[in-house]
């Protein structure tokens, strides 16, 4: 399971939508989108 896979699961498991999961990562919605696509690590 890579990282994409991980994070999508684990906010899944968590009922948290990608909004509610970049509030609290303090990060945008869009970077937590790349990182479930797996675009950017970064």
């Amino acid at each position: 399971m890579d990282f994409a896979e991980k994070l999508l699961s684990l906010r899944k498991a968590n009922n948290l939508t990608q909004e509610q999961l970049a509030e609290k990562l303090d990060v945008s919605r869009q970077s937590v989108s790349k990182w479930e696509c797996g675009v950017s690590h970064s």
